[in-house]
């Protein structure tokens, strides 16, 4: 069964501009990766639980902050290239991205050595334009920020000014 995510795609507007939340995965992989590696909050779901569910406690396993109360807005599901579906919704909010904590797991690194490190599920968030979060965030996730920005009726490259 192909793997299924779900996560909140948290936006704040500043004057007249819009910023989006993401996070960079934490690890070993992704310590030196940067353009394409950021994410929406999210984690995956298993049949039966509810995706909504999924994705607001995925926000705060990955943030150590509370989702906003509601406000929330459904945005169309995409498919990443490692064929995981990616169901999310925006919402307005705040999160304070130099505090985050994030839950932890267990991997073997480096590969096939036997060896065990606990690390941060992510390592860092921040607030970005959509012009920026463009080259930061996985590709496939950058079409849940553009129908967020034409919900908003905004374009990729309407910063307010």
């Amino acid at each position: 069964m192909r793997k299924r995510s779900a996560g909140l795609l948290l936006y704040r507007r500043r004057g007249q501009s819009i910023e989006v939340f993401l996070v960079h995965p934490g690890g070993p992989y992704f310590k030196n990766k940067d353009a394409g590696a950021w994410s929406i909050p999210k984690g995956e779901y298993e049949e039966g639980e509810p995706p909504f569910d999924t994705a607001r406690r995925e926000f705060h396993e990955e943030t150590g902050q509370l989702p906003p109360a509601g406000g929330y807005e459904p945005l169309t599901p995409i498919l990443q290239k490692n064929r995981k579906r990616v169901r999310a919704w925006a919402v307005e909010g705040d999160a304070d991205a130099e505090t985050i904590v994030s839950n932890t797991f267990k991997m073997e690194w480096p590969p096939r050595s036997g060896r065990t490190i606990e690390i941060p599920e992510v390592d860092r968030a921040a607030w970005y334009s959509p012009d920026t979060a463009r080259d930061k965030i996985n590709p496939a996730q950058w079409a849940l920020v553009e129908e967020l920005l034409e919900k908003l009726g905004r374009s990729s490259t309407d910063n307010g000014d």
